[in-house]
């Protein structure tokens, strides 16, 4: 085990600290120029498109796709998980405060890279020999490129990245939260989680599509619930979080002391990579559901995708400011300020646990169960989005019914072998993996630039 931590450590190290924040962002700032801030011209009607298509209950889901809102309901439900929980919460601790500032850049210059992602997604989508309509990088990168071997590359990465290790944070992160409020022991809520996935993975593009529709809408409105009254009783810490987000960001030591040992790159690196595994722009991922939303305008879809980003985004930097703010006024409670130390040691736990204390710090153990049950319905529709993902590439590699059969047995055993896993290391390793599938995705997105411009630039002729 402690081999595994070195390498992945250092592969991070690699990853995060040399490439791909300099890859990440200048691909958003590629696309924002090139396509003239579609993220800003755009959100309008993005917004617009989101809110009338809201549904419950829509068409079934079947071998010629989804609607509109199932397609971006599943991509949401892949981006809205534990990186939107446990996320902030790890990238405080570990970049500081400053970075949720870098979680808001990495998502602006995000909703133009995921509008690429979906146009191109479209554009490629074609049926597998069943008839089913598939699409994503893989599909791009083969027909675009003309490349196989890195649509393979790409293909093998994302299985391992979120059909397998991705789910285990979800899983893992579950375990924890119901451990942490009911007492439930890892193995029992492992395996509770891993037979409901099967029963739900194994009902195809229709049961999958059936959930998340109803699942998104519901989620999101219980959580903000909870998060708005959190915010109102921490008021007059507000103005106090915007502050220190923006001083941390561009000066840690200013807001937490010399210490806490944080630096403006840990802040940045914690920032963006928290905001890529929330939001998951230029990660490859959600084009495999836009692609198969049936009887829609390539922009449209990909106005779309651009929403999923922004209501990620809201949701991360909400759970944010209730970390933030409830850490402050504990540690006004104690009769110190800012110039007494690090007020985030107040927090003396790690992963999902902090966003727990935060919550109890104002409902008592109220707000345990809270975040564990809202944990459960967004890790788990990640859990679901990301699986479908998974196994649109393991089509495209096999193209067979048995291999999608045994992948699923895999999916649900690595989530109920991730109960025992230390979240630390599986945090890691879904960075590291994260990471990976970026390049060839990201390589895809640049050398296909034009075609995107085209496209959009035909749409509005």
């Amino acid at each position: 085990m402690h081999f595994l931590e070195t390498v992945v450590s250092t592969v991070n190290g690699i990853l995060w600290n040399h490439i791909l924040i300099f890859l990440l962002v200048g691909v958003g700032i590629f696309f924002t120029v090139r396509l003239g801030f579609i993220q800003v011209r755009g959100f309008i009607s993005g917004m617009k498109m989101f809110f009338s298509g809201v549904s419950l209950k829509g068409e079934k889901a079947g071998k010629s796709g989804m609607s509109s809102f199932q397609a971006v309901a599943t991509a949401i439900a892949g981006q809205v998980g534990t990186g939107n929980l446990a996320g902030p919460a790890t990238a405080i601790l570990l970049g500081g405060p400053g970075a949720i500032f870098w979680i808001w850049i990495s998502s602006f210059l995000g909703m133009a890279t995921i509008y690429a992602e979906a146009i191109l997604a479209i554009h490629f989508k074609t049926k597998d020999k069943n008839g089913q309509v598939v699409g994503g990088p893989a599909y791009y990168i083969e027909q675009g490129l003309g490349l196989k071997w890195l649509a393979v590359i790409f293909a093998v990465l994302i299985i391992i990245a979120l059909g397998l290790i991705g789910n285990m944070v979800q899983s893992n992160s579950i375990v924890e939260a119901f451990n942490n409020s009911f007492g439930i022991p890892a193995s029992v809520m492992g395996l509770i989680l891993a037979v409901i996935t099967g029963l739900v993975i194994m009902g195809g593009i229709k049961n999958i599509a059936a959930v998340v529709e109803k699942l998104i809408p519901l989620m999101a409105l219980f959580y903000l619930l909870g998060v708005v009254v959190i915010l109102a009783l921490n008021y007059q810490y507000l103005w106090e979080a915007i502050r220190i987000i923006f001083i941390a960001a561009f000066d840690p030591e200013a807001v937490l002391g010399a210490g806490a040992g944080i630096a403006i790159q840990q802040a940045a690196r914690f920032g963006i990579a928290r905001g890529l595994f929330s939001n998951e722009a230029g990660m490859g991922s959600t084009p495999h559901a836009h692609a198969v939303a049936k009887d829609t305008a390539p922009e449209q879809q990909a106005f779309l995708a651009m929403m999923g980003v922004f209501i990620v985004c809201t949701i991360v930097t909400l759970t944010g400011f209730v970390i933030i703010t409830s850490a402050l006024k504990d540690w006004a409670a104690l009769g110190l300020t800012l110039q007494d130390g690090n007020f985030l040691s107040i927090y003396k736990v790690k992963g999902i646990a902090v966003t727990q204390q935060a919550y109890q710090s104002v409902f008592g153990d109220f707000g345990g169960y809270f975040v564990s049950i809202a944990l459960l319905c967004f890790a788990f529709s990640t859990i679901i989005g990301w699986y479908y993902y998974a196994e649109t590439n393991v089509r495209y590699l096999f193209n067979s019914s048995l291999a999608i059969r045994i992948f699923q047995v895999l999916v649900v055993c690595f989530i109920f072998v991730a109960a025992f896993f230390k979240v630390d290391l599986v945090w890691d390793m879904a960075d590291m993996f994260n990471g990976l599938m970026v390049i060839p995705n990201i390589i895809a997105l640049i050398l296909l630039s034009s075609i995107v411009v085209k496209i959009t630039k035909n749409i509005r002729k």
